[in-house]
């Protein structure tokens, strides 16, 4: 197995008197896609956080390919091939389509490479190559964060961290959102670390998982076997466990008979 690109060890953050992840381990593999699940208020974002340094964890460390990263600021995080695609998609409402997408190459210098880049991206959102003159903020929402996740690649990263990109959109364009992340991960070798609320398309995506609980990280997984587990289809999936008990029972009296 290969080394992780990416590692958290007995990591502690806090906002100041309120301590929000409380010992969390994890290691993320190369090329691989790996999600958290966890319900509001759990700490999902604050792993991102602390991983893109907005947050500078109080213990513990944060590995990048096997160098300790904690302390280090957000734009030098960047620079080493990690980039965070916030909650709520954080565009430059104000700022042409286009250029927002600059803003996601600031720290290159390859001009010809940033505009190949700019031509792969319109290949993924071919909405952005449409409105590339309009403003941001006048997209709707599911245009923004198609917005947000370009203007992540245009820095080139290593690792993805995506912090629920369903949010707010519709059925229709959160299947569009996870097909073409999927097709990053796919195409371009690109690893991932998704928070999501939506568990059915994170674990749809996602080879392995962790499960996080007021801070801590409470089961880990395939994400093939969590999708099994009882807790996990109650409580994330929406599928009563009594009801799963019975449709078992149904099953193996139907083998009796």
């Amino acid at each position: 197995m290969s080394a992780p690109i990416l590692e958290l060890a007995n990591v502690e953050s806090s906002y100041g008197p309120v301590q929000a992840l409380r010992g969390v381990s994890l290691a993320v593999p190369p090329g691989k896609i790996v999600t958290v699940l966890g319900a509001n208020g759990a700490g999902k974002s604050t792993i991102l956080k602390t991983i893109s340094g907005i947050i500078d964890p109080a213990k513990g460390q944060v590995k990048l390919r096997g160098a300790e990263i904690q302390g280090w600021s957000p734009d030098r995080i960047v620079r080493a091939g990690v980039v965070h695609v916030p909650e709520g998609r954080e565009v430059f409402p104000l700022l042409s389509v286009e250029d927002n997408l600059r803003m996601g190459a600031y720290t290159r210098r390859d001009t010809d490479g940033v505009a190949q880049d700019l031509e792969l991206v319109y290949g993924y959102f071919p909405i952005l190559r449409e409105r590339a003159r309009q403003e941001a903020g006048q997209l709707s929402g599911g245009q923004q964060q198609m917005l947000a996740i370009a203007r992540a690649l245009l820095s080139r990263p290593e690792v993805m961290l995506l912090d629920e990109p369903s949010l707010g959109l519709s059925p229709l364009l959160t299947r569009e959102i996870f097909r073409i992340i999927t097709r990053i991960n796919r195409e371009r070798g690109t690893t991932i670390l998704l928070v999501e609320q939506n568990a059915h398309m994170a674990l749809g995506v996602a080879e392995f998982g962790y499960v996080l609980e007021v801070g801590r990280i409470v089961m880990e997984d395939t994400c093939a076997n969590l999708a099994k587990k009882e807790d996990i289809q109650e409580f994330y999936l929406g599928v009563q466990a009594a009801g799963v008990r019975g449709q078992r029972r149904w099953k193996r009296k139907k083998q009796w008979r």
